[in-house]
């Protein structure tokens, strides 16, 4: 695909304050002989960081990065800069405050909005900017995708959490509350409320152990396997082959392997840094009926086959979760999570998302519910999401990832998407490249279980 580069004049460089050092010696984006790597802070005290090619094609990238330390990220992978600064593509990203929860939803988007404008004071202004971002970035970038009418042109979700903090603190308890009722009966276990993150680390150090014991008779998996259910957790784990359909003992053996391999200590991690961020806890089960949840989960034939050959009384076990659901959640934290990690409701520019089919921490369901509220909003023309056969989160190869810029630079350019995001075509793109394997394959995912109406 052709991409036309930006002549920038030489002055520019000598006469801002990056520019000097960072286009080696005053010479231009477009001409500089060597990559150039300059760096900033803002005023909230994030910093973002650069990445200049030798020759640019004009486009930036600028990349929102995931949950994790506030470090400044330009790119989701070495490799993937790599290559992406062999195209021409300038690469951008911040840290996002420094001085708050890891769940940076407050400050991530006003942080990237003012590294855009960072880079265009002390580089060049780009012909095009794409919006890159990946997992709890993917988030950052759907609304991005939302607001940036005439500040981005286009964007690209990885891994993306784009149901939002909400629904992912909501379906997230679901599932604890399973595996305390039903594993852990008497038993007092905080869920909510954590002081810190050693308070957050206890409770999965119980419910993990709760699992492993579980594991060994046939009702313990039986249970696993309906909060896996709540959990919308993905039945194809690492080094195995895909369940056969209707293996439910498969389906819930390799579910109990993500959860295993310290997936409950991710998730009590990030609720305890979504309630630092939001002041509260957001979520709530007062008056939930948990039979009726279970009915919308692509894995109820799993449970329900799992629960006859443990020979238990699948209906008993929903009513007791019924009946103790009496879980509120603190009105002004939801308002503020709401406020500040939802998207979906519109988009002001085209937007491709790329999920991993079994993806243990964002689950691909996210996918159904965004694409949903998208469409509700009238948008759905600029959406396309496109799938990738293989376990783990953000699992993408190198040819994936640059396939997938190439398509969305597609559709800014050409304003039109032409077919570039069918499986088929991202597949072909992504192999010609010589960057790795790739996976591409049709897919639809299911419901996403667990979703409030408020």
């Amino acid at each position: 695909m052709p991409r036309r580069l930006l002549r920038i004049p030489t002055a520019l460089g000598a006469a801002l304050a990056l520019g000097a050092a960072a286009l080696t010696g005053g010479a231009s984006a477009a001409t500089a002989t060597t990559p150039s790597h300059p760096t900033g802070t803002l005023a909230d005290g994030a910093t973002w960081v650069a990445d200049l090619p030798a020759r640019w094609n004009g486009t930036l990238l600028l990349f929102s990065h995931g949950y994790g330390p506030t470090v400044a990220q330009d790119a989701p992978s070495d490799d993937a800069r790599t290559a992406l600064l062999a195209e021409g593509y300038a690469l951008a990203g911040s840290s996002y405050d420094p001085h708050g929860s890891w769940w940076a939803l407050s400050s991530a988007e006003r942080d990237q909005f003012a590294t855009l404008d960072a880079f265009t004071r002390t580089v060049a202004r780009p012909a095009r900017t794409l919006s890159v971002g990946q997992s709890m970035g993917g988030l950052v970038n759907a609304r991005i995708a939302r607001d940036g009418a005439g500040r981005v042109d286009g964007a690209l979700g990885l891994c993306g959490l784009v149901a939002g903090g909400v629904d992912l603190d909501d379906y997230q308890y679901d599932a604890e509350y399973a595996i305390a009722s039903l594993l852990l009966p008497g038993q007092d276990v905080r869920l909510t409320g954590f002081t810190d993150g050693l308070a957050a680390a206890a409770t999965a150090l119980r419910l993990t152990g709760a699992v492993t014991a579980a594991q060994v008779t046939p009702q313990g998996r039986a249970r696993i396997g309906l909060a896996a259910a709540y959990l919308n957790l993905a039945d194809w784990a690492p080094g195995q082959n895909p369940p056969a359909v209707g293996d439910a003992e498969g389906q819930e053996a390799q579910q109990y392997a993500w959860l295993s391999q310290g997936l409950l200590a991710f998730i009590e991690n990030g609720r305890w840094s979504i309630e630092q961020s939001a002041g509260g806890n957001t979520s709530w089960n007062a008056g939930l009926d948990y039979a009726e949840l279970l009915r919308g989960s692509e894995h109820a034939a799993e449970v329900r086959a799992l629960y006859r050959e443990a020979g238990l009384d699948l209906r008993a076990d929903l009513t007791t979760l019924t009946r103790g659901a009496h879980l509120y959640a603190d009105p002004r934290a939801r308002r503020t999570l709401t406020a500040t990690s939802t998207a979906g409701q519109r988009l002001a520019v085209p937007l491709l998302d790329l999920h991993t089919t079994s993806d243990q921490l964002v689950p691909v369901q996210q996918e159904t519910a965004f694409a949903a509220r998208v469409r509700a909003a009238g948008d759905g023309a600029l959406l396309r999401q496109a799938y990738v056969a293989r376990q783990g989160h953000c699992a993408f190869t190198t040819a994936e990832t640059v396939a997938a810029v190439h398509a969305i630079d597609h559709r800014v350019t050409t304003r039109r998407w032409d077919g570039v995001t069918e499986p088929a075509a991202l597949q072909r793109a992504a192999l010609s490249l010589d960057l790795g394997g790739a996976a591409f394959v049709p897919y639809r995912p299911g419901r996403l279980v667990g979703v409030r109406s408020s």
